[in-house]
């Protein structure tokens, strides 16, 4: 029997793991450079800086498009500070290569295949056509923000003067489609509020809940909606997968909160409330609610539906919902006894299935050991710190109001969260193997009983 054998394609081990590198550490530059820029004097309202650590703190949750903040947006930064949020939340929501690819084309520069092959990566795509596939990704997300910003500002025409408004309908167009859940709020409706004014309010509400949808669905889905219209039959499994997911995380919970936690309001702000804090978990960051005033399992369902997040190649954060789906798949053929999982009418690879056991296991055993660091070190209840932790994983940036109050120890887990939240589990354990290794162990199978 062999006990070792060489890996089956070395060369494709090896280019994985130093894509997954230049991914990892282009999103600490961004976060390097964030900082800095923030912790300039012009970057504060006040004219004086706001430290290292707040502004590190507030441009790793810019990056990873989270929007969790230790100070409100409005009242803490300048219009400058804001600028820069917003451009980081702009390269952290449709990747570090899609604004890299934005300044080649404005300088009608050729794109490398190693570049190619990052933007691959980065999207979640292959190698065929990539770079007509990214121009195609910045345009529709462009033209989608646009929209977005146009109909927000009308709306906020109706409150503020047009200058005012249309800051305001760029910034929450750009945070809501790049699922940052930031918000310039503050000074109007009080700090910390998010969208809270606007509960009931449909153009804001739908608006917002469709910009954070189009950008969580992910591009790839985007290209196969374009390609293939209304028939449904001729998606790719992935985009099939992603479409049903979104719908039913969606129905599920809103039917939840609209029967249970906002079943004493009235009709127009009940179904508001509900269809928004469906959406927003995965992984907005806004809110039209109370959330400590919540129930228990509503807050608990939230605390899913952030861990899950969006698709994979999307602006959305979480464990993406192809892996539960995978999962649930994988499960439902174990209990049927069938020999793989299926979707779809197709077959899911064994390998799929590995990674999302892997990711799932990841995410919870970090989620779960950052919410005891934050307990000890605050002295606070697990069960608020769970709901920071998987806020910060899922990239989504809501909170029950103990962020901004929390040590400087809690602050760095939720900064080592967000950021793996953001690049990925997969992406992070790949930059982390040494491309050397070429060399796999198969040891002697042996029956283990399970369950």
């Amino acid at each position: 029997m062999r006990l070792f054998t060489r890996s089956r394609n070395p060369r494709k081990f090896r280019r994985s793991v130093s894509i997954s590198r230049i991914m990892a550490l282009a999103f600490l530059g961004i976060i390097a450079a964030g900082t800095l820029l923030l912790s300039l004097p012009a970057s504060s309202r006040s004219g004086r800086s706001a430290g290292f650590l707040t502004s590190l703190f507030t441009a790793t949750s810019a990056t990873c498009v989270t929007g969790l903040v230790l100070a409100d947006t409005y009242t803490q930064w300048s219009a400058f500070g804001q600028g820069v949020i917003l451009m980081m939340i702009e390269v952290g929501g449709l990747g570090f290569m899609s604004a890299a690819s934005l300044a080649y084309f404005s300088l009608r520069r050729k794109i490398s295949i190693q570049q190619q092959l990052v933007m691959a990566e980065a999207i979640g795509s292959n190698m065929n056509d990539v770079v007509d596939h990214q121009k195609r990704l910045l345009v529709r997300a462009f033209a989608v923000e646009g929209i977005g910003a146009a109909i927000l500002t009308i709306r906020f025409l109706t409150e503020f003067p047009f200058p005012q408004a249309l800051k305001l309908g760029v910034f929450h167009a750009v945070s809501a489609f790049c699922n940052a859940g930031f918000d310039i709020l503050g000074i109007h409706t009080g700090e910390f509020s998010s969208l809270t004014a606007f509960a009931s309010d449909l153009p804001v509400v739908i608006v917002t809940c469709l910009l954070i949808t189009a950008g969580g669905i992910g591009f790839l889905t985007w290209e196969d909606m374009a390609s293939n219209k209304l028939h449904f039959k001729r998606y790719r499994m992935q985009s099939k997968t992603i479409l049903a997911a979104a719908g039913i995380l969606v129905l599920i919970p809103m039917a939840f909160f609209f029967f249970t936690d906002f079943s004493g309001m009235a009709l127009k702000e009940r179904i508001c409330l509900s269809l928004f804090q469906a959406v927003t978990p995965r992984t907005a960051g806004f809110n039209t609610a109370d959330l400590p005033k919540m129930t228990g399992p509503g807050l608990l369902i939230i605390g899913v539906l952030m861990l899950i997040g969006g698709a994979p190649g999307s602006t959305a954060g979480g464990m993406k919902t192809t892996t539960a789906a995978v999962i649930f798949a994988n499960m439902s053929a174990v209990i049927r006894r069938k020999k793989s999982a299926r979707m779809f009418g197709r077959r899911v690879e064994d390998s799929a299935v590995k990674n999302a056991a892997t990711l799932l296991l990841l995410y919870l055993s970090l989620v779960s050991a950052g919410a005891v660091i934050i307990s000890i070190a605050e002295g606070l209840p697990v069960g608020q710190c769970l709901f920071e932790t998987a806020s910060a994983i899922g990239t989504v940036g809501l909170t029950l109001g103990i962020t901004p109050g929390l040590c400087g120890l809690s602050r760095a887990v939720l900064e080592i969260l967000m950021f793996f939240g953001r690049v990925g589990g997969l992406t992070l354990m790949y930059a982390a193997i040494s491309s050397r290794e070429t060399e796999i162990a198969q040891y002697p199978v042996e029956k283990i009983t399970v369950g």
